[in-house]
Formats: structure tokens, C-alpha cells, sequence
């Protein structure tokens, strides 16, 4: 018996604390690359001993945020690729948090591009799972800005016609503090991952290679099984060109820590040199009684 299994089984009040406990079904389609997505983040909060009370779960909307009614914990089911502001703000107000936000490459490299840049450049202390599908799933298969060029999509029958970002080159050059590659193909790797993620003390950028089996039938589960590979051992994560290098590479998609710099300073620690008070916003909230107001109703 391996020593995370042990900790699994061990914390297994932890890990179920997470676990959905109404009649609530997963309706995401069989296969998607979701399911494991979820389980492997319930997995990394267990195995990092943290309960559902200490930790707050932000999600856009797409595929990815309907995991907001999938499981037990704190949630926010934000707007369209806003999440990331949401994100932000929940951990400014209530640092004590464990804040973990996720979205849709829709969501992240469309509506909420700008967020994303403003969110690696001030290094808000979030763990952000970006859901790499490279289509929008939820509104059935039109093109995203990560959609590879000449792929076949519904809205697209004839092909997309545009280049796509590369995720990876994107945030690395943004002066990142952490950048991490896995693939819902490999629970154990999404585990790790996410684990050095939230222990990580700044933005913690984690591209997930996922599966869509409805609508995309280019790059598929069983594809991504035979072109991921780890990332060399002897890769240097605190080399930002050595990072470049790896996130250029799209045959292998190379899984594991891409670039870490140690040296940046997050958002909470400079907005706390420059203030001298000594309260959290959340310190400050009161609560008031409105019944007067709801008998008025």
C-alpha cells in the first residue's frame, strides 16, 4: 500500500466531507475528462488535510462550472470569464482561505483574457485549474482561442480558421510565479500537481490537457495517453527559458512543474506593506437584523 493511499484512507472523513450527499447527478457527459478532474482535486485537499471549511471552490460557466452542484464545500458559481476577480476578491477579504478557481479555455483566453493577465501580474495567492478542452463544450462545440487551426467544429464545419494561443507561451509571458502542465489522463500527475499548487503561495497557473468526447474528436483521451510524456528531470522550473522551451512543445505535451519563480512577492504580501491595519476585511463584516425590513414585504 502506497503512502497516498494510506493518507486516503486514513483521512477518509476529510474526503468525503466533499462528496455530494443529495440526489444530485452528474450530467456531464461518460468520459469527460472532468470526472477525473474532480477526484483528483478532492484527492490533493484530503491528502493536504484540508476541510471543506477551510477552502472555497470559485467557478465560471461552461462545463467546468457546473462542478459547482458536484461538490460538498463552499461554492461560487460565477459569471462568464469572471472568475478570476471573484477569485481574487474572496481571498483578499478572507486570506485564511484556501481559494481554488476554475474555468474553461473559453472563459480564460476569450471573455476573461483580461483577468487572466491582471491575475498572474499582481499574483493573487489562488490556485486556478484552467480546463483545457479547446473548444466551448457547453454551448456544443463551437471554436475556442484554443482550438487548433483547420480543426473541424460545429460552428466551424469548414475548419477553424484562426491560430491558437498556446496557454503556456501566454502566461510565461506574463512574469508568472508558478506554471504547471497536467492531463485529465492521469489522475496520480493531476494529484501531485495540485497539491503543489495549493501549497504554492502565489498564482498557481495549471493548464489540465482535457478530454471532451462529444465535440473534440480531434485530440481524444486515448491520443493524449500516447503523446504526454514528463518533463525532463534535469529541467530547471526557476529557468524562464528553459520554461519557454517546454510549453513550445505540443508533440509531447510535456506534464509537470514548467516554471517556478521563488522571488515574486504575491498580492497580499505587498498590499500588507503598504497599509498599517491590522484587521481583514472579512474582520469587519457585521451582521445586521432585517426582520423589520422582511415584515414590511
Amino acid at each position: 500500500m502506497n503512502k497516498n493511499l494510506k493518507i486516503l484512507i486514513k483521512n477518509q472523513d476529510i474526503y468525503e466531507g466533499y462528496t455530494t450527499r443529495d440526489e444530485t447527478v452528474n450530467w456531464w457527459c461518460g468520459g469527460c475528462g472532468n470526472y477525473p478532474i474532480q477526484q483528483a482535486v478532492k484527492q490533493a485537499l484530503t491528502l493536504e488535510e484540508l476541510r471543506r471549511e477551510n477552502v472555497l471552490f470559485c467557478y465560471d460557466v461552461g462545463c467546468s462550472g457546473n462542478g459547482s452542484d458536484k461538490i460538498e464545500g463552499y461554492t461560487i458559481h460565477g459569471l462568464h470569464g469572471r472568475v478570476l476577480p471573484l477569485a481574487a476578491g474572496a481571498k483578499i477579504a478572507n486570506p485564511d482561505l484556501h481559494v481554488i478557481a476554475e474555468a474553461g479555455d473559453g472563459a480564460t483566453f476569450s471573455e476573461g483574457v483580461g483577468h487572466l493577465v491582471h491575475a498572474v501580474r499582481n499574483d493573487y495567492p489562488v490556485m486556478f485549474i484552467l480546463h483545457d478542452n479547446q473548444n466551448y463544450a457547453l454551448t456544443t462545440g463551437q471554436p475556442s482561442a484554443l482550438t487548433p487551426k483547420g480543426c473541424k467544429m460545429n460552428a466551424a464545419p469548414e475548419g477553424n480558421p484562426i491560430d491558437a494561443f498556446n496557454p503556456l507561451e501566454v502566461v510565461l509571458g506574463l512574469r508568472p510565479s508558478f506554471v504547471a502542465q497536467t492531463c485529465s489522463a492521469n489522475v496520480d500527475h493531476m494529484v501531485e500537481t495540485f497539491r503543489r499548487g495549493l501549497n504554492h503561495g502565489g498564482f498557481a497557473f495549471i493548464n489540465v490537457l482535457q478530454a471532451c468526447p462529444t465535440y473534440n474528436k480531434f485530440i481524444t483521451h486515448e491520443w493524449y495517453l500516447e503523446h504526454i510524456q514528463p518533463i525532463p528531470e534535469d529541467h530547471d522550473p526557476t529557468d524562464i527559458w528553459a520554461a519557454r522551451k517546454i510549453a513550445e512543445s505540443q508533440d509531447p505535451f510535456y506534464l509537470g512543474q514548467i516554471y517556478h519563480n521563488p522571488e515574486k512577492q504575491n498580492f497580499l504580501d505587498a498590499i500588507n506593506e503598504m497599509r498599517e491595519a491590522d484587521t481583514k476585511p472579512v474582520d469587519e463584516v457585521k451582521h445586521y437584523d432585517v426582520s423589520s425590513i422582511l415584515e414590511r414585504l
